[in-house]
């Protein structure tokens, strides 16, 4: 952009910003002030503009905010604060692209719900281990204020939509680029087989011999046939195991072949899910580890549903009590022996599968919508659900079938895109910014000091 073609300040696009005077309400107040200067004992600080960004403003006083609460968050993580005109150009540097981000967030239509909002502040909280309302209280006990946290929230709630919405359709991952990062040695490593492993060591004494080695053995066996007999594997690896890991039950965590100790390799790639391994001798002594859960490599087993469904959807017409009254209809037909498929084909307005009778093929977790899946997990095979609703209407249900199938591959694959995913888009971010930071009007009217 010209930077000498001054753009139309929108003064009005963040209810954040104070309300700037006009000239003639300067010289009015200046008049006042001039009139009745004794009653006036200290002067009034007024605020002034920082940074001009496109058609947005920063104002001093926001600057200056901002600036005092990244002090307090370095100082409360024990961290060295920064040279003070670092710390500034920083601040007003994420100011100015918050700026930058929020206007095309708006130009793109754009917009957080109370409802949204209300979740992701739920999630940020349940990541702190508190409830909302611990979250808040929190807040306000270390001084900060609620309202502009949640505000926060909300920008960065905006600037990540945006991204996704932007970047993603930068980015292209092919096929071939799949195949060619599997056939790597790190694709190898990120698409193995992984494994959440439980561990139990029982050490050898500080001075070994045979006989001490065979009475460490025998303590070993002994503590896996408690286990296989039905004790905890977590309550016993904490009161018997030396390993690092005992004060957490043993839980060595999701750990990719790579990542395991060469001895337990061979055993977990046998084991099924819950097993419990012989005693395995290291020079350390005797472990016993138990499969917890595996994902990956060339055992991937994922529960599939077979359905079928209706769907119906209110309207301008047909209210949404209107549309569950129907739904009900169509359900009590089909309990009085009326053909599923031919009410589906008739009634059901989700296209896809009204033309197949309402059937839905195999579905693998998380296809559908989280209410969908819900109530499919919960009945039997055969039944017919109660009506029930989703963002898209209400839905009659049946399961025909149920199935365990082997998705390895396709895992595999997935985890390949997903991980080319992950780093294009790190890459494109990074240059998305730097365009849009490049592109911008950006007028800034204070010094890395503080004044104008």
């Amino acid at each position: 952009m010209n930077p000498d073609i001054k753009p139309n300040l929108n003064i009005t696009a963040r209810s954040r910003k104070s309300i700037l005077f006009s000239g003639v309400g300067i010289l009015l107040i200046l008049l006042l002030l001039s009139l009745n200067n004794k009653a006036f004992t200290a002067p009034i600080p007024i605020d002034r503009v920082a940074v001009i960004v496109d058609e947005d403003i920063i104002m001093a006083s926001e600057l200056e905010d901002k600036i005092d609460f990244f002090r307090k968050d370095i100082a409360k993580r024990s961290k060295q604060l920064p040279p003070e005109n670092i710390l500034r150009q920083q601040v007003l540097e994420r100011l100015i692209l918050e700026s930058i981000q929020l206007q095309l967030a708006d130009r793109a239509g754009l917009r957080v719900d109370d409802e949204s909002l209300n979740k992701t502040i739920e999630r940020v909280a349940q990541q702190n281990n508190m409830t909302t309302q611990q979250f808040r209280q929190t807040i306000e006990n270390e001084g900060q204020s609620y309202h502009d946290i949640r505000e926060q929230i909300r920008r960065d709630f905006l600037i990540s939509e945006l991204r996704q919405k932007i970047v993603g359709r930068r980015i292209r991952i092919t096929d071939q680029d799949v195949k060619t990062f599997m056939a790597s040695d790190i694709g190898k490593i990120q698409t193995a087989a992984n494994y959440h492993l439980g561990h139990i060591l029982i050490a050898f004494p500080a001075k070994k011999d045979a006989k001490t080695i065979e009475k460490t053995h025998t303590k070993a066996k002994n503590i896996q046939k408690k286990i296989i007999d039905g004790s905890n594997f977590q309550e016993i690896a904490t009161e018997f195991s030396a390993g690092q890991n005992a004060l957490e039950g043993g839980d060595l965590g999701w750990r990719n072949t790579a990542q395991l100790p060469g001895l337990f390799v061979e055993h977990v790639k046998t084991m099924k899910i819950a097993d419990i391994s012989e005693p395995i001798r290291s020079s350390s002594g005797f472990h016993i580890i138990q499969l917890i859960d595996k994902k990956g490599g060339d055992s991937h087993l994922i529960k599939q549903t077979r359905a079928r469904h209706i769907l119906i959807k209110p309207n301008e017409i047909r209210s949404l009590d209107e549309a569950r009254s129907l739904a009900n209809k169509i359900r009590n037909e089909i309990l009085g022996g009326e053909n599923f498929e031919s009410l589906a084909k008739t009634f059901s307005e989700d296209p896809s599968s009204a033309r197949n009778g309402g059937e839905l093929d195999w579905v693998s977790p998380g296809s559908l919508v989280p209410e969908f899946e819900k109530v499919m997990g919960a009945i039997k095979i055969g039944k017919i659900s109660e009506p029930f609703l989703t963002q898209y209407g209400w839905h009659i249900l049946e399961v025909l079938e149920r199935r365990e199938k082997n998705m390895s591959k396709e895992y595999q694959v997935n985890q390949a895109r997903n991980f080319l995913s992950k780093r294009r888009y790190q890459e494109e971010l990074e240059s998305w910014i730097r365009e849009i930071r490049q592109e911008a009007y950006v007028d800034i009217k204070i010094s890395s000091t503080g004044t104008n």
